[in-house]
């Protein structure tokens, strides 16, 4: 029997979601409780990332009960600071009294952590950054960034904060954009307790190779976790994982395979028009299928294939992982 990895899913895959054309939403409204009594019911996950705060009227010891009614535990928060609040950043924002009060939404979500037994608060702030020339001091902006970041993590010594990056959306440009970008903020920042969380699809837009840029965290000693998904590499499509980028999505899990990285595979989609449920275990299928594929990896030929640049020759050895098309 295959020994899988653990899976995991950001809560907000199981919620319903709008845009700016279907502004009444693609489904019911979904509390807190809803969603994690959802994600229980995939049957193959066991981690979930939930957002901070919780619903109106939810409350700790709720979901305390619900996350052990469905089987499932928190691997991490992420505090809600890229929302209307902070739309002209949390970090950056020009107001201080705007950026006090999004270090104490944080502050509360690290004591979340603590109580849930979580691995990491995730911080992902995407209203940081700018939308039109001329329209930041570009020092004054990282410098608050980075500040903020260095305030936050050394009042919790004892967590871990993990930075999703991502080139833009909300805004126009973000400020933690990159891996490279993330490392020398990280370096700046000067604290052994903050990392970074790959979004696979984020890299991807990005553009970026993931699986190069799992490598440079990983050897840094950064890759604080990750997320898969899909996109079509203009936007963050957050598509079921493999749907598009099959053979890059295969080479970013061999290059965590390869350096020993057993973190939890985890889920960040947004199904807009489908069954979340559904959309989760197609995920975790194909996810499976990559598991099982990097066992038939043929290593030895792949690394003498790499080490003499054979574009083809590694070709047909990820074709025969993947696709069996081995000829006896």
């Amino acid at each position: 029997m295959t020994d899988y990895p653990r899976f995991g899913a950001g809560l907000w895959h199981f919620a319903s979601y709008v845009d700016r054309y279907a502004v009444d939403g693609y489904g019911p409204p979904r509390t807190t409780l809803e969603a994690i009594e959802l994600a229980g019911s995939v049957g193959d996950l066991s981690v979930v990332d939930l957002n901070y705060p919780f619903t109106p009227g939810v409350g700790l010891d709720e979901v305390k009960e619900a996350l052990a009614a469905q089987g499932l535990s928190a691997i991490g928060v992420t505090p809600e600071i890229y929302l209307r609040r902070f739309c002209r950043g949390a970090f950056t924002n020009p107001d201080p009294e705007i950026r006090q009060a999004a270090l104490e939404l944080m502050h509360q979500a690290a004591d979340v952590v603590r109580q849930l037994g979580a691995q990491y608060v995730k911080i992902w702030p995407g209203q940081d950054g700018w939308d039109y020339p001329f329209q930041v001091n570009h020092g004054d902006l990282w410098r608050l960034a980075v500040d903020g970041m260095r305030e936050l993590a050394s009042a919790h010594p004892d967590l871990k904060f993990a930075i999703e990056y991502k080139p833009r959306e909300p805004r126009v440009k973000m400020t933690w954009d990159s891996a490279a970008r993330s490392i020398l903020g990280i370096q700046q920042i000067g604290l052994d307790n903050v990392g970074v969380l790959l979004d696979f699809g984020h890299s991807l837009y990005g553009g970026e190779s993931p699986a190069d840029a799992a490598q440079l965290l990983i050897d840094h000693g950064l890759l604080y976790g990750m997320d898969v998904n899909d996109n079509l590499r203009g936007w963050d499509d957050d598509l079921v994982v493999g749907t598009v980028h099959l053979t890059e999505i295969f080479e970013f899990f061999h290059t965590l395979r390869m350096n020993g990285w057993e973190g939890v595979w985890q889920l960040d989609q947004f199904p807009f028009r489908e069954d979340p449920v559904d959309a989760a275990r197609t995920s975790i299928r194909t996810l499976k299928a990559l598991h099982r594929a990097l066992d038939r990896l043929d290593l030895a030929a792949l690394r003498q294939a790499q080490a003499a640049q054979d574009a083809m020759a590694a070709q047909r050895v990820v074709q025969d992982a993947l696709l069996d098309t081995a000829i006896g």
